[in-house]
């Protein structure tokens, strides 16, 4: 058996994540597609609209046949070190291509770019270091070094969200894993960051995500497959709010004022000062948006804030993360009957241990994914409309999701 991977967060699964699934089969010829999502916490330093159980449920439905759990401590990293830990998850697995969506819908300006940036490596390292000087953002001066070192068409390519990550999973499979044929399609309709609906049917999951939470499930019934809108309803009737970062305000809150400055500089991406001006933020803030935008500066980017604001949350050190440089387990959190036999005839050939469910003795990378895990939990914690009480053992009762019978059925 053969497969193919795919780099994913399904926040929530949608039509263009379906449409992904499908070509990915079509243009590799692979029989198997294997996922590596996005625990709790996602790249952009979001929570997750719902878990990663019932995001692994919505991926099983729609034709994944295995879900692999992107770790914590790469789930929530720029570019670079998010494509590095996926795809060296997906080799573990043993897949034969990698798949990403893009912008472009061609590999061959990634593989140009690639081989442009190994060329003037040097000089492109120096020139982002005197853009940082000049307290631009880090993607802003890597903005700047590649204007001024690549071609105008790489140029082009490494300005789009998608493609910026598919540079990365582009660079580490030729750098690392040279074996796994790379593939890309065109993203369909939607933009990463739109927050409107401009089709019938295929919208992005930030405008899914927006319009579930401001205007009711029922906006996006058009724009998610059967099995989704069924399993967000579920859950919305379970817990009776979805996650964002609103709910988890009063907890990062406490922890800005409560830590003292040093303490806070042992954070993860805590860097420069930047935790007094966070300190002083809170103070005034009444909602997370109020405070992102008083923090926000050109240094600092939305996304890079969202990210140290998580890392503040699960109390994440810089020590912690600077530890891990490459995946040491695979965790499953679901397979199909297909994904099942792949697993049984590639299980003696992987070579990281397989985890079907977590200890508390399990190794520190490990850890880290458990106490992300209960933090995102205590969001029933902080809700006024919560409808049950976190269930912080329910992280190691858990085994791997097994859909049996077609995929699509409820």
């Amino acid at each position: 058996m053969r497969a193919v991977g795919l780099v994913v967060e399904y926040n929530p699964f949608h039509y263009g994540h379906a449409y992904h699934v499908a070509q990915s089969k079509q243009v590799t010829g692979e029989d198997v597609v294997i996922a590596v999502m996005s625990g709790p916490f996602l790249q952009r330093g979001e929570p997750a609209i719902v878990n990663k159980w019932d995001r692994t449920k919505q991926a099983l439905h729609q034709g994944v046949d295995i879900v692999m759990e992107l770790p914590y401590a790469f789930a929530t990293q720029k570019a670079e070190i998010f494509a590095g830990g996926a795809v060296d998850i997906l080799s573990a697995m043993g897949v034969n291509s990698l798949c990403f969506g893009s912008e472009e819908g061609s590999i061959e300006p990634f593989l140009k770019a690639v081989s442009q940036r190994q060329e003037h490596q040097q000089a492109f390292d120096q020139l982002v270091q005197q853009g940082m000087k000049h307290g631009w953002s880090y993607p802003h001066a890597a903005s700047v070094a590649q204007k001024e070192l690549l071609a105008e068409e790489e140029e082009y390519l490494l300005e789009k969200p998608n493609n910026i990550l598919g540079y990365h999973y582009v660079e580490r499979a030729l750098h690392h894993h040279p074996h796994i044929h790379l593939h890309t399609i065109k993203r369909q309709v939607a933009g990463y960051h739109e927050e409107t609906f401009k089709s019938e049917k295929i919208a992005s999951a930030t405008a899914i995500r927006r319009a579930s939470q401001t205007e009711g499930l029922q906006a996006i019934e058009a724009y998610v497959p059967a099995t989704t809108y069924d399993s967000l309803s579920h859950r919305l009737e379970k817990d009776g709010f979805f996650c964002n970062w609103e709910v988890f305000w009063p907890a990062l809150r406490y922890q800005l004022l409560a830590q003292t400055t040093e303490k806070l500089r042992g954070i993860y991406e805590v860097e420069e000062g930047v935790e007094v001006r966070l300190q002083e933020a809170a103070k005034e803030a009444n909602t997370f948006a109020q405070f992102m935008k008083t923090v926000k500066t050109k240094r600092y980017t939305w996304t890079r804030l969202q990210r140290m604001c998580t890392h503040i949350l699960t109390q994440t050190s810089k020590g912690e993360m600077r530890e891990v440089t490459e995946p040491r387990a695979l965790r499953l959190l679901g397979m199909t009957e297909t994904g099942q036999r792949y697993i049984q005839n590639k299980k003696k050939e992987l070579p990281l241990p397989l985890l079907a469910n977590v200890r508390r003795d399990d190794e520190p990378l490990v850890q880290l994914d458990i106490r992300a895990q209960r933090v995102y939990e205590s969001a029933l914690l902080f809700h006024p409309q919560a409808l049950r009480k976190p269930d912080y053992q329910d992280e190691f009762k858990r085994v791997p999701i097994r859909l049996t019978g077609e995929p699509g059925t409820k």
